[in-house]
């Protein structure tokens, strides 16, 4: 199937199904749990396309500038947190998630993330273990990544941006416990994953997340490219391979 940046564009068809994402900042609601102590717990390691700390501090205004001229070229909205409406490949998703998260349960076992896709190329082995999972992302236009994502109990992911907006993330909720507050803050908004939802957000901006529960969050965690209008393809490919050769040395190391 031939993957562009300009595919899987819908624009807000009646009867869609979606989910609402997010709402405005505001305190979590007391809860009726105790909270778990957050700060004895190691955060999750950096992602794949989490930019190194010396490059991120010596690109810092060079992807500035790259982020702005992307934005402006973005066929969809550049919003923090996107309407999921715009992408009508998440719906079959949303459909099938009870054999996705199935699939994620047989395979994740101890692991934090098990990687199904690196760097724009399938990873036959791992999908041949998750068959209904890869019929899925196989229909992803321009798919970049994708993994089965745990969040473990009481932790704290701090604050982070991802290095370009050239990608958007989408998380596929599988198991989301309800013993206390799982949430995402996506710049100044607060949102949380609901089981056989998906949400879709920029994360070039600042987020960070939170399990107050007392037992794993699980999702699918899919990024694709941003479909975008001449120039932004010209400058977003570069930007992506570069991301692409970094995350094949992290595969190596």
């Amino acid at each position: 199937m031939t993957k562009s940046m300009n595919a899987g564009v819908q624009r807000h068809a009646p009867g869609a199904i979606w989910h609402k994402s997010g709402e405005p900042l505001r305190a979590a609601p007391p809860s009726a749990f105790a909270r778990p102590d957050l700060s004895l717990v190691t955060p999750p390691l950096a992602e794949a396309h989490d930019a190194p700390p010396a490059a991120g501090r010596l690109a810092c205004g060079l992807q500035g500038w790259a982020d702005r001229l992307i934005a402006s070229c973005s066929l969809v909205s550049t919003a923090p947190v996107l309407d999921v409406r715009e992408f009508d490949w998440t719906a079959p998703l949303r459909e099938h998630w009870t054999s996705v998260r199935d699939e994620a349960l047989a395979m994740v076992g101890d692991q934090r993330e098990a990687m199904l896709w690196r760097g724009g190329a399938a990873m036959p082995d791992a999908l041949a273990r998750c068959p209904d999972t890869a019929t899925l992302l196989d229909h992803i236009p321009a798919l970049e990544s994708a993994a089965f994502v745990t969040l473990p109990a009481a932790t704290h992911c701090p604050a982070r941006r991802g290095v370009t907006k050239a990608l958007i993330t989408c998380d596929l909720a599988l198991a989301v416990p309800r013993s206390g507050d799982v949430r995402m803050r996506v710049h100044d908004r607060i949102v949380r994953w609901a089981e056989g939802e998906t949400l879709m957000f920029d994360d070039s901006v600042s987020h960070e997340s939170w399990n107050e529960a007392n037992g794993p969050r699980l999702i699918l965690r899919v990024r694709f490219a941003r479909p975008l209008r001449r120039p932004g393809p010209w400058l977003a490919r570069p930007i992506l391979t570069l991301l692409r050769r970094h995350s094949a040395a992290r595969g190596r190391s």
